[in-house]
């Protein structure tokens, strides 16, 4: 079931400790999937767009969120500073300004 949340996804690793911290958040998302609890946007930013382009892992698995009805759009400023603009695989390109909006727009914004 697609919610009223905006998820904000601003890693690629979520914790201090990088290795574990792939995981974790592969398997953070495997959850959101195996739940249905489907977020209506996830906007990724600063390192979090190398799971929407070089991951094939986590690509995947966003493709299945996307197809449950998830909007999924990557920072195009981050997208430039990593050189990764061709490289996008899943969503769409996105801008700052739809991040400001969910402030108004969403019952919840989640920053990961």
């Amino acid at each position: 079931m697609k919610q009223n949340v905006f998820l904000v996804v601003s890693t690629d690793a979520m914790g201090k400790e990088e290795e574990i911290g792939k995981i974790v958040i592969k398997n953070f998302f495997e959850t959101i999937k195996a739940t249905k609890g489907i977020p209506h946007t996830i906007f990724f930013l600063n390192a979090g767009v190398k799971l929407t382009t070089v991951n094939k892992e986590m690509i995947s698995i966003l493709k299945e969120i996307e197809s449950m009805g998830a909007e999924i759009y990557s920072c195009g400023t981050c997208l430039e500073y990593y050189n990764l603009e061709s490289k996008l695989m899943v969503g769409h390109r996105g801008a700052s300004t739809q991040v400001v909006e969910a402030f108004d727009e969403f019952k919840k914004v989640i920053w990961v």
